[in-house]
């Protein structure tokens, strides 16, 4: 497998389903497709994690050595922007507290499904308040109205 591929967050964002489930955990991309039913804490945790960096959930459970080292299992590539030492695939996470280094700031926008039109807002919220005060017009002007 490819490891040295690299991914930006919005590419890692896409695959966020049971059928396509990649993570990022300390710069590294994860596809955990294959391993969402063999997951001791059930595949929900993976899926909720499922295209951002869970590097902190990974951390605040506290996994065994040997939990860590599917990450190498299953890695195919790296997030765009970490740099991860060459020493880090032999001696993997010996320190929890230690963060990848991050190179530069990564942005990052997710593109929302089913997103309504701006013209919406429009439709939503001006037009009814323009009724309204048509309405209250028209009945000032018919004298129902004292203000």
């Amino acid at each position: 497998m490819d490891t040295e591929r690299m991914f930006t967050l919005s590419q890692v964002a896409q695959h966020k389903s049971k059928q396509d489930c990649w993570i990022v955990i300390h710069g590294r991309v994860i596809d955990v497709t294959k391993f969402l039913e063999e997951h001791p804490g059930g595949e929900e945790v993976l899926i909720e994690s499922a295209g951002k960096d869970a590097t902190k959930e990974f951390e605040d459970i506290g996994h065994s050595k040997a939990a860590k080292n599917y990450i190498l299992k299953y890695q195919i590539g790296y997030l765009q922007g970490y740099k991860i030492q060459d020493d880090d695939d032999d001696n993997l996470f010996t320190d929890s507290n230690k963060e990848p280094i991050k190179t530069k700031e990564i942005e990052a926008f997710v593109i929302k499904q089913n997103s309504k039109p701006k013209y919406l807002v429009f439709v939503e919220y001006f037009v009814p308040f323009l009724a309204a005060a048509f309405f209250l017009y028209y009945r000032y002007l018919n004298g129902a109205l004292q203000l």
